[in-house]
């Protein structure tokens, strides 16, 4: 039965960023990689999957475990073969390898073939499966046929598109030269064709799209290739979706083949909202991002994801509807806190106020990138003026949480785009802290609706009332003072039941 659905699309507690999106029969399956709630650490969880049917995106279903890191023979699985050269980072522990971004096709045997990158190790693994839901067993390593790696470019998430004309992986990280990844090949997303068993390299990988230093003076260089390799076709077009080096963004190129020449063509979305209608003030603490597109029910959908907790570590699913034109181009997406739901929410009942897509700090111009640290030994501190998503252990809470957002002082903004109201006059929300909150609609600087005080004595919930409106509008909370917490809100109109 068809229900709201919002963004993160999925529960708070589950974290699948780098989501590629994927119909297979009348499901549309997530595949990802798997962070944890207050992480230190990109993708230390097992791969997971979550599905929908194609005709209601708002009932997921968890899947489970679909594959595991100890399956991988470098973790420590058993395996026949000669195991590929690799070195592990100062602080990366033997068999515990983390699996990065992952991608899912279905072969020309109807079978489902999984492909990830572990961290560190410059070459791609090969998971097989009967079905798109799992569980995968690990299958081989992606070479030639004599066994020696690809050495062009970087074995880092690998994407992988079948068709009647072959079998095509992508694969790159792209940083600038100087970087520790700075071969000239590895400044390009790459792409190779591979054999009907999925996993012998039967090309010369290909370059495909520049990185930053390679593209100097092509349509790329505003936005070039950095990493998350993602592929799709349309029609007779072909779509290459990457994070371009501005690191929020997801960028798109377009190609008649599959092997290139891809030309660029804009930003599908930016988890800052960075360029989205001229905007160049982050609505959101940044990120990297990584998603794909994916196509229902003759509806287009980019997935995206977001950073919580402050950090780049514990990233959440999103999604949003994306205009297709019909010269094949597609318009930047907003982000907004309906995402899946086909329009705005109803201005009525109780919504979690993790569900914000506008989170910004009281002096707006500082707002920029999450914190972020390779080594576990370099963790910085939170600034004490950032406000972040997080939780706190909670017996009656889903999944024994309670989700909130901490730290919200004098000019925090938390925004929620969009909302249809029909002579709703009652507002409450539930807060933690001593403060007063405004709430605006349209924008921060919007229309005052309602103004809500916090006593301080603990989660409270205060009612008070709203002012008249009716259509689509956005809802701000905006903190004139003091510092709270903001766990969720309601809406409703006293004549009707609550």
């Amino acid at each position: 039965m068809k229900h709201q659905v919002y963004n993160p699309y999925l529960p708070f507690w589950e974290t699948i960023p780098d989501a590629e999106p994927h119909v297979f029969g009348d499901r549309l399956y997530i595949y990802g990689s798997h962070d944890a709630l207050g992480g230190e650490s990109f993708c230390v969880q097992d791969y997971v999957c979550w599905s929908a049917p194609v005709d209601d995106l708002s009932d997921w279903k968890y899947e489970g475990v679909i594959y595991k890191k100890e399956q991988d023979p470098i973790n420590g699985a058993a395996y026949a073969g000669k195991l590929p050269e690799y070195q592990l980072a100062p602080w990366d522990e033997e068999g515990k390898l983390i699996m990065q971004a992952p991608d899912v096709a279905q072969g020309p045997d109807g079978r489902f073939y999984l492909y990830y990158a572990l961290g560190g190790v410059n070459v791609i693994s090969v998971a097989v499966s009967d079905s798109p839901a799992g569980p995968f067993s690990f299958l081989e390593y992606v070479r030639y046929e004599n066994q020696s790696v690809p050495t062009e470019g970087n074995m880092f998430d690998p994407a992988i598109y079948c068709d009647e004309t072959g079998n095509y992986l992508y694969y790159g990280f792209a940083p600038f030269l100087g970087h520790e990844f700075n071969q000239r090949e590895a400044q390009w997303a790459m792409m190779m064709k591979l054999a009907d068993d999925m996993h012998t390299v039967i090309s010369k990988p290909v370059r495909i799209v520049p990185g930053q230093d390679a593209a100097k003076g092509t349509g790329f260089e505003e936005h070039p290739f950095f990493e998350a390799s993602s592929i799709r076709k349309y029609g007779k077009k072909y779509y290459f979706v990457y994070s371009s080096s501005q690191v929020h963004e997801l960028c798109y190129a377009i190609s008649d083949s599959p092997s290139g020449p891809f030309q660029y063509q804009g930003v599908l979305v930016s988890n800052g909202d960075i360029g989205f209608e001229g905007n160049q003030m982050p609505v959101n603490y940044m990120g990297n991002n990584h998603g794909g597109l994916v196509e229902v029910k003759g509806k287009y959908y980019i997935f995206w994801h977001r950073q919580t907790h402050g950090t780049s570590f514990s990233r959440q699913g999103c999604a949003e509807e994306v205009q297709m034109l019909s010269d094949g181009t597609i318009l930047q997406s907003e982000i907004t806190s309906c995402g899946l739901n086909g329009g705005p929410l109803r201005a009525a009942g109780r919504y979690p106020a993790y569900i914000a897509c506008h989170l910004t700090q009281g002096e707006r111009e500082k707002v920029d990138k999450v914190l972020f640290w390779m080594n576990p030994d370099d963790k910085p501190e939170l600034p004490e003026e950032w406000p972040y998503i997080t939780e706190e252990p909670d017996k009656e809470g889903e999944h024994g949480l309670k989700p909130f957002i901490n730290n919200m002082r004098e000019g925090t903004i938390a925004g929620f785009k969009y909302f249809l109201f029909s002579e709703e006059n009652m507002i409450e929300a539930e807060l933690r802290g001593s403060g007063e909150v405004v709430v605006k609609i349209d924008s921060p600087e919007g229309k005052e609706m309602a103004r809500i005080q916090s006593d301080g004595k603990g989660w409270k919930e205060y009612q008070t009332e709203f002012a008249y409106i009716t259509g689509k509008h956005a809802l701000y909370f905006v903190v004139e003072y003091g510092t709270v917490d903001f766990s969720s809100f309601k809406l409703w109109n006293t004549e009707l039941k609550k």
